[in-house]
């Protein structure tokens, strides 16, 4: 099968997507995407998206994890296929579109800088001394006092495949608190590329929603990762409700090809 692809990535998180609206791509398989995702013997991506039709929105975003696994949401991937989509004509003031957890609005402004809103998140658990949560992929927040020295592949991979979450999985966070109240730094493992990844949408909204400045109402988070700068907006309710939450930043055409894959 020969794929026409094309590589996005933002703030490094990176993607191969491909236009599916022609199901012509429909019956890759699990090893496929694993030696397209491969960084040395294939393309090289954190994960590969479909874009789909599909009646009653403005497109479909199928997300698959760099191991071939069908994923949960992908803020990143999310901000991406976004800006795919206007690539490929799809031009809408506002985008509506379906993914893993549900249906996702986003937008693109003059700038470039793709928001997406996320789903409202109603509890975070405290597990120790750090939290869970989920915000369209399951999250585990770590509160480090220097995150750029923390060893996050060692100590990610030990709480991702501790007995707690070994089944599911579950992404995990380190977050330092820097000097100013709204602006945090994150990095994170990612279950599915078993890795650190430049960075992970889902998991900075997490941080960000775990490191509110404002006990009740509008926060802006600002959020440092290894491969860019991303912000995110939400109103906070109480202890157990954020609502309105968007997750801004760029996301980027890289490269376009074609590929033979067997």
């Amino acid at each position: 099968m020969r794929l026409h692809f094309y590589k996005y990535q933002g703030t490094g998180n990176d993607f191969i997507l491909a236009d599916n609206r022609n199901k012509e791509y429909s019956g890759i398989t699990a090893e496929q995407i694993r030696k397209l995702c491969d960084r040395r013997f294939g393309i090289g991506a954190d994960g590969l998206m479909l874009l789909n039709e599909k009646p009653g929105f403005d497109f479909e975003m199928k997300y698959y994890n760099a191991d071939g696994k069908e994923g949960t949401m992908c803020g990143n991937g999310g901000r991406c296929i976004t800006k795919f989509a206007y690539h490929l004509g799809i031009h809408k003031e506002e985008y509506y579109f379906l993914a893993a957890d549900g249906p996702h609005l986003a937008e693109i402004d003059m700038d470039g800088i793709v928001s997406l809103k996320m789903k409202d998140v109603k509890y975070i658990r405290k597990f120790h001394n750090d939290y869970i949560l989920d915000t369209g992929s399951p999250h585990y927040i770590k509160m480090v006092t220097n995150v750029a020295d923390t060893d996050v592949y060692k100590k990610g991979y030990e709480i991702r495949h501790s007995k707690e979450f070994e089944e599911e999985g579950i992404n995990v966070n380190f977050v330092e608190q820097l000097r100013e109240a709204d602006k945090i730094f994150v990095r994170t493992f990612e279950r599915g590329v078993e890795d650190e990844t430049y960075s992970c949408g889902t998991g900075v909204t997490a941080a960000a929603l775990v490191c509110y400045h404002n006990e009740n109402g509008f926060n802006d988070v600002e959020v440092k990762t290894l491969g860019g700068n991303l912000s995110v907006e939400f109103d906070r309710i109480n202890d157990t409700s954020y609502e309105n939450i968007w997750l801004c930043g760029p996301a980027e055409k890289v490269f376009e090809g074609n590929t033979e894959i067997n």
